[in-house]
């Protein structure tokens, strides 16, 4: 049992039905099917989102324009569509922005050494500015009724094909950076940047790649979102970086790199995405959303870090005792 609560994943999601029983406990209507199941559809755009935050924190770094990349995709592709575009052509116009603005994340993070907080905060602010540019300020609106539909439409019961999809995809994911050795590169990279240089492992390359997937995570939630909100504003996705995050915190993954898994991070987003649902049946208003986001943020990552305070003090003296026990011996 000991062994089993070590591992983050299942912390996250022991959390995650301890959340749920407690709302249930203070409010028994909340404990339905239907409540239980639209608390996961509603995750959708929160998983994808943190799955390529994911990528971005296990090589030990962070991108906080991964919200406004989801705005700017979702205003470019509406606006397509709005505008008789052909489907396929409108997401994969979407998919390379992402692909794009990874690439340019990773090239001045990995490539050129900035801090990757300034720089994808930099990032943030030019694409923020393209989303007015682009819009004038103005809403997209008038968006097709069957790619709306695209989000509702359901797959067993009141499960959604869309959370259905993601979460295949998820654990496809999840099992190819497990067990393959370019998937392991992430979290080698993650842990210690210059031992996995010496070894072999392409430091820089695997950033870059990192940066590139969290671009098109980003992009496609923004496709997403899109289809569930129906409109797109001018501040379409501003606070997603923040929500992304704590996921990703929330779900097991070290702001120090190396360690985590995009299991974990979707467990957190789910969690994410149920606060405001809870909120209501616990009758406290949606307004609380962000505080209680940044509450537990905060927690988690002083929590974190005494962790690994402490995992680091016991390792020293680990070590000193194996030094002493040496020379004892001599």
């Amino acid at each position: 049992m000991k062994r089993l609560l070590k591992i983050r994943e299942l912390s996250s999601f022991l959390f995650l039905v301890a959340l749920f029983v407690l709302v249930g406990i203070l409010n028994p209507s909340f404990l339905t099917a239907d409540n239980i199941v639209a608390c996961f559809n509603d995750s959708v755009v929160y998983i994808l989102i943190s799955v390529g935050m994911a990528f971005a924190i296990i090589v030990g770094e962070i991108d906080v324009s991964v919200g406004a990349n989801l705005g700017f995709t979702a205003t470019v592709v509406s606006c397509m569509l709005r505008d008789g575009q052909n489907w396929a052509l409108a997401f994969i116009t979407g998919i390379l922005i992402g692909v794009l603005f990874g690439l340019f994340n990773g090239w001045g993070v990995a490539v050129m050494g900035v801090p990757s907080l300034i720089f994808t905060l930099g990032t943030n602010g030019v694409m923020r500015g393209m989303m007015y540019v682009y819009t004038g300020g103005a809403w997209v609106e008038n968006l097709p009724a069957s790619f709306k539909q695209l989000y509702t439409n359901t797959f067993i019961g009141n499960i959604s094909i869309c959370f259905t999809v993601t979460a295949i995809a998820v654990v496809i994911v999840h099992l190819l950076l497990k067990n393959t050795k370019r998937g392991r590169y992430f979290t080698a990279v993650g842990d210690n940047p210059g031992g996995a240089t010496l070894v072999g492992i392409p430091a820089v390359q695997t950033k870059v790649v990192a940066y590139v997937i969290c671009g098109i995570f980003a992009a496609i939630s923004g496709i997403v979102f899109s289809s569930r909100i129906g409109f797109i504003t001018a501040t379409s996705g501003n606070g997603y970086e923040m929500k992304a995050v704590a996921a990703c915190v929330l779900g097991g993954i070290s702001l120090s790199g190396g360690v985590g898994s995009v299991i974990g991070a979707s467990i957190g987003a789910v969690i994410m995405a149920s606060i405001s649902r809870l909120l209501v049946f616990m009758e406290l208003g949606s307004t609380y959303d962000d505080t209680i986001t940044g509450i537990m943020l905060i927690t988690i990552v002083v929590v974190d870090a005494l962790m690994q305070k402490r995992t680091a003090e016991k390792n020293r003296r680990e070590r000193l005792a194996a030094r002493t026990a040496g020379k004892e011996e001599m």
